[in-house]
């Protein structure tokens, strides 16, 4: 059995999804798993995790809109503002999406589908450094 953590560093520009699969794919080349679980941890409270299409740019952009208008960034609608406008929806589009993901390991492999990508989402207005940590447990 084997078990590993590593951190990632990801710079953001601001909101948007920003595809980590290469790194992920690459430190996972470190370790001979055949078969076990990665987890894919976010350690924030503004920002998530999701696993979606990576092979046409307008799904990214229209997640992005979806998500702009369930939790538009509009300092009436809240309480929580001492963190700017954007903070308060930041933190509803992180609960409506992951800050954790599992990802099985199988024949030496991330067993994602044919168009599926991890991306760091995001939910700030300006950019960020964000922390992502790796979990690899498995033989």
């Amino acid at each position: 059995m084997i078990q590993e953590t590593h951190e990632l560093r990801v710079g953001t520009r601001g909101k948007g999804l920003y595809e980590i699969t290469g790194q992920v794919v690459s430190w996972l080349r470190n370790f001979p798993v055949a078969k076990g679980l990665l987890t894919v941890f976010v350690r924030h409270t503004s920002a998530s995790l999701v696993i979606q299409e990576n092979a046409d740019p307008d799904v990214v952009e229209d997640l992005k809109t979806f998500f702009n208008n369930i939790a538009p960034d509009n300092p009436s609608l809240y309480r929580h503002t001492i963190e700017g406008p954007d903070d308060m929806p930041a933190h509803i589009r992180a609960a409506l999406t992951a800050t954790q993901l599992s990802i099985p390991i199988h024949e030496r492999h991330i067993a994602l589908g044919s168009w599926q990508g991890i991306y760091l989402f995001e939910h700030r207005s300006v950019p960020h450094t964000r922390w992502v940590v790796l979990h690899l447990i498995g033989e």
